[in-house]
């Protein structure tokens, strides 16, 4: 397969680069500014502003990776995601999206949040807001082949590599050990795979370690 990781320098999509390129995937990874990406056979220099259809043609899947955290920049959560289901709309073309745990329900009626809980960091709640406005955007993208996958709450940069998860849906879980945890190594398991199945297409879902 050929993918695309598009915000390969950061955390998450380093691994997803690497844990793809293991399984023999031929991986172009996209960034800003020049950087040396494990794994990826190709990697281009772009901001993603400036991507182009062109610059998607002939990849199966297509990750986005793409973070951001301070005040100004949080809005570009939607606006990226809006720009990569523009350049991919009406392809064959898979999106794959690294999201986030905040929008996870706790409810059955699907009305109350992780990010509505009363000890959700406040800190962490514009983050989480950006996120789900989104995510809910995204909901209304028929146009689109699109997968969006939570990580657990607690989501670890330097946690080891299990290759063992919880594969869930829209409702926040936990595990038999009652934690929502999952390591980005792990987590980077669980969206290769997907790539590989393409079996939740149009589908929100989330993961966590077991």
């Amino acid at each position: 397969m050929k993918i695309a990781v598009v915000a390969a320098a950061g955390k998450a999509g380093r691994k997803i680069v690497r844990e793809a390129a293991d399984r023999g995937m031929d991986v172009t990874a996209f960034v800003r500014t020049a950087s040396e990406i494990d794994g990826a056979h190709t990697t281009v220099v772009r901001d993603i502003f400036d991507l182009t259809a062109e610059d998607f043609a002939g990849f199966d899947a297509v990750v986005d990776a793409f973070g951001a955290w301070t005040p100004e920049t949080l809005p570009q959560h939607s606006t990226t995601l809006t720009l990569l289901c523009d350049l991919l709309s009406g392809t064959d073309t898979r999106l794959l999206i690294v999201g986030g745990a905040g929008s996870l329900f706790v409810n059955p009626e699907h009305t109350a949040c992780v990010s509505d809980s009363a000890d959700f960091p406040e800190g962490w709640k514009p983050l989480a807001a950006a996120m789900a406005q989104a995510l809910g955007e995204l909901r209304a993208r028929k146009d689109v082949r699109w997968t969006y996958i939570s990580p657990a709450a607690d989501f670890r940069a330097d946690g080891e590599k299990t290759g063992a998860y919880i594969l869930a849906g829209e409702d926040f879980t936990l595990n038999e050990k009652g934690e929502s945890i999952i390591s980005y190594a792990d987590y980077a398991v669980a969206m290769v795979d997907e790539i590989e199945s393409g079996n939740h297409i149009g589908q929100r879902i989330s993961v966590v370690r077991k």
